[in-house]
């Protein structure tokens, strides 16, 4: 019977590990960089608007640029970083955790 070397699973283990925080590292600075051209393009085409129109700034068009880009970068935020963005499992946990000592203390 031919024995596995484990040494080249472990070695295949960390390229694989490598390669995927390779590719989560390009998924951020993707998002980081269209975040940051969005707010400074949005801010210079606000301030365009603002300077050049006396009046009525405060109309949909001065900002329907940046409400529907905002929507984009919404989607790419969402792709990014996942649905789970702001209820994790981590965060379920904590509050199970908290509710569970608030619960405690209630009976004590």
């Amino acid at each position: 019977m031919e024995r596995i070397d484990n040494n080249n699973n472990t070695d295949f283990e960390k390229e694989d590990a490598y390669l995927r925080a390779e590719k989560r590292i390009k998924e951020l600075k993707g998002f980081y960089s269209h975040a940051f051209f969005y707010v400074v393009i949005n801010l210079f085409l606000i301030g365009m608007v603002a300077f050049n129109s006396g009046s009525d700034l405060w109309s949909f068009g001065t900002f329907s640029t940046a409400f529907f880009w905002g929507i984009g970068l919404s989607f790419h935020a969402l792709g990014v970083f996942g649905k789970n963005a702001l209820f994790s499992k981590s965060w379920e946990e904590r509050k199970v955790r908290e509710y569970m000592q608030k619960d405690e203390t209630k009976w004590e």
